[in-house]
């Protein structure tokens, strides 16, 4: 009996010892798998914007226009027809003037818009249309002729039919929609236009199309206009 007690109680405690935690044991560091890609960032459709223009007047003035934090992202239209081209477009053009004092101060415009070129355009074509013709052929023929009786037995008439179809395209060479944003008038020597989040778009074009923002600006005086113009990169899709 003394060593079933003993058997016993050997056996309880080795049981318990196995449950017990270890101490100090903490959790080891988290592995990657070898090979995971990691998810590209998203396309937040920058361009690099090329360096400012310059005109130099006859009147001693300078005028230099430019931009910065261009961007221009594909967009689904809302037509969702294949022919369709739209993009959300943003960015900042700045324009500086500086010249002697004459008096006539810095006054005129500044411009900004965007111009979308189309290798073939179909918005101002017959675009795609079904052609066909029909015609009918009549004819009559003569039973039972002889030379002993000339005279026909009977008559046979008979009818004939054609039918033709095709299917024409209409095209014509790219075109060039131009997407005026803004105009301002403006008194000072900084003139600047912000855009953010602007859609702009053109229909009925088929093939590569092409983007690419521009900008004018205006000095004016009694007698006088001076303009330079700025374009920026032209982005393929």
């Amino acid at each position: 009996m003394l060593f079933r007690r003993l058997a016993v109680v050997a056996s309880v405690a080795a049981i318990g010892g196995l449950s017990l935690p270890l101490a100090g044991a903490e959790p080891g560091p988290v592995v990657e798998p070898v090979g995971a890609e990691v998810a590209p960032p998203p396309d937040a459709g920058r361009v690099v914007s090329p360096p400012p223009q310059v005109l130099d007047t006859p009147d001693g003035w300078k005028l230099v226009l430019g931009a910065k934090d261009e961007t221009q992202v594909i967009s689904s239209p809302l037509t969702t027809a294949i022919s369709s081209r739209e993009y959300v477009v943003g960015g900042t053009y700045e324009g500086s003037l500086e010249g002697p004092d004459d008096g006539e101060g810095t006054r005129g415009t500044i411009e900004v818009g965007y111009q979308i070129g189309c290798g073939i355009d179909m918005s101002t074509s017959n675009g795609v249309s079904l052609t066909g013709t029909v015609g009918l052929n009549p004819s009559i023929g003569i039973l039972g002729t002889e030379v002993v009786s000339p005279l026909p037995d009977g008559i046979l008439p008979g009818i004939g039919g054609n039918i033709g179809g095709g299917i024409t395209v209409g095209l014509k060479p790219g075109i060039i929609n131009i997407v005026p944003v803004t105009k301002k008038e403006f008194d000072g020597a900084k003139p600047w236009v912000m855009i953010s989040n602007f859609h702009v778009k053109i229909d009925g074009c088929v093939g590569q199309s092409f983007l690419r923002s521009y900008a004018f600006l205006t000095r004016s005086t009694k007698v006088s206009d001076a303009i330079v113009a700025y374009y920026g990169e032209t982005k393929t899709v």
